[in-house]
């Protein structure tokens, strides 16, 4: 799932913080020890694991010193990773396990697990993929739209620290802590200048996502009470763009919960077409 494993990360890291075991304001040095980047160690005790999940840490692609910490965004995956390193710490259990315990079983998520990159994926300074399924990120995302409770009736993470992820940053309005916020008077994405405007002109502004590459993505819409997951190779068309995606599936039913789950359609169950799974009411 490319990318989008970052948003994952980022509801572990605000369930760490319901259990009281990560507080994002303290250095990740006080987690993973010093030199885990290549900045000085006065420069390093500065960046805050809240750095990590903003894309602020200061840091390079080579995880060396480019400025103060907070002060830029920079779209830094190897600089992100660190951030799966300092759940592990923090809660003492393997990301596997705590992913697997936290929150896809109580989620209802069967097919999501953590697996080492190949080599040449792993370059990018970021060794570990996530590995699911369209219904598991579709349930993941409906976690998300009915604000940390699963299908069950469980709360998986608490509204106020699932919240905490959807806050705007001063050094780039469209992002929060490892989500993309639509809605915001200018962006800034990934290896681009910033530029006015919102995320998606043409969606709700109250959408979020979780990107990844090969046009991988989940949009949740709380107004709407959407969720929609697009998973699989890039879109071949030039011209489809992320607002137009349900127009690119005019046969798709809408289901109230992605739980519901199905690929044939009919009533109460979620229609998949080409890998893409919609639920909700519009």
């Amino acid at each position: 799932m490319a990318s989008q494993q970052k948003s994952f990360v980022a509801v572990l890291a605000a369930i760490a913080t319901d259990k009281g075991l990560l507080d994002v304001e303290t250095p990740v040095s006080d987690h993973i020890g010093a030199g885990w980047s290549k900045a000085s160690s006065g420069q390093e005790q500065a960046i805050r694991v809240s750095h990590l999940l903003t894309m602020t840490s200061g840091l390079t692609e080579a995880l060396t010193f480019a400025g103060p910490p907070g002060q830029a965004f920079f779209y830094n995956t190897p600089a992100y990773a660190m951030t799966k390193r300092v759940l592990a710490a923090a809660a003492k259990r393997p990301l596997e396990t705590l992913t697997r315990d936290w929150l896809a079983a109580p989620a209802g998520m069967v097919d999501t697990a953590w697996r080492q990159r190949p080599a040449a994926l792993a370059d990018v300074g970021n060794p570990t993929g996530l590995v699911t399924s369209p219904r598991d990120v579709a349930r993941f995302g409906q976690l998300v739209l009915d604000r940390g409770v699963a299908a069950d009736g469980r709360r998986v993470v608490s509204e106020t620290a699932l919240a905490a992820l959807f806050a705007r940053t001063a050094t780039n309005p469209a992002y929060g802590r490892l989500w993309w916020l639509n809605g915001s008077a200018e962006t800034v994405r990934p290896l681009a200048n910033r530029t006015a405007g919102s995320l998606i002109p043409t969606a709700p502004a109250d959408l979020v996502a979780a990107l990844g590459a090969m046009d991988r993505k989940l949009y949740v819409v709380p107004s709407r009470k959407l969720v929609v997951v697009r998973m699989g190779q890039a879109a071949p068309r030039q011209g489809l763009r992320p607002g137009t995606l349900a127009a690119a599936f005019p046969g798709a039913r809408l289901a109230s919960r992605p739980s519901a789950l199905g690929c044939a359609g009919g009533p109460g169950r979620t229609r998949t077409c080409n890998q893409t799974v919609m639920s909700g009411r519009l």
